[in-house]
């Protein structure tokens, strides 16, 4: 657990949460836009909760060694995996449990200050079905690779807040 404290400590563990989001929102980009998949209402809120953890890692990555932006980045961080979690197991019931009294929003609610779907409709517009399954993984649909993806995620920074309790011994 001290290894993961003084890893947490340094600029690539941020680096590398920075770097792991950043090919998965490509991914999501490459299946958009090349694989021609449209993305749904929850899709884009994925990739909101997604991005959430791509700021955390930027705050961590700022002054890692610095406790207030490691411990808001960690916070961030875990808000938003388990946001994500939460999101993704939710696409996963619009997926496998479909209803027409349980849909999701036809356009995605962004707040009137910050409508990201209007600044960047490239990659927050949404015109998907969310029942829709429109791709297959080892068995596993789009969403359902998102609650693993989210909860590996909870799961590394739950290991991560731990260890923040287990700094250098002193002699």
């Amino acid at each position: 657990m001290q290894y993961l404290n003084t890893f947490s400590k340094s600029r690539l563990a941020w680096l590398l949460l920075l770097l792991s989001i950043v090919i998965f929102e490509g991914c999501a980009l490459f299946f958009q836009h090349v694989m021609n998949l449209a993305p749904c209402v929850m899709c884009v809120y994925e990739r909101v909760a997604m991005m959430g953890i791509g700021f955390a890692a930027i705050v961590g990555l700022l002054a890692p060694q610095n406790a207030f932006f490691r411990w808001i980045g960690l916070a961030g961080w875990g808000y938003c995996a388990y946001r994500g979690v939460v999101l993704a197991y939710q696409h996963v019931g619009f997926q496998l449990n479909p209803s027409p009294f349980a849909t999701c929003d036809l356009f995605v609610q962004f707040p009137t200050w910050a409508p990201i779907n209007h600044w960047a409709p490239w990659m927050f517009e949404a015109y998907g079905d969310c029942a829709k399954i429109v791709w297959h993984f080892l068995t596993l649909t789009m969403p359902q690779w998102l609650v693993v993806i989210f909860a590996g995620n909870l799961i590394v920074w739950a290991v991560m807040v731990v260890a923040q309790f287990f700094g250098k011994k002193s002699a």
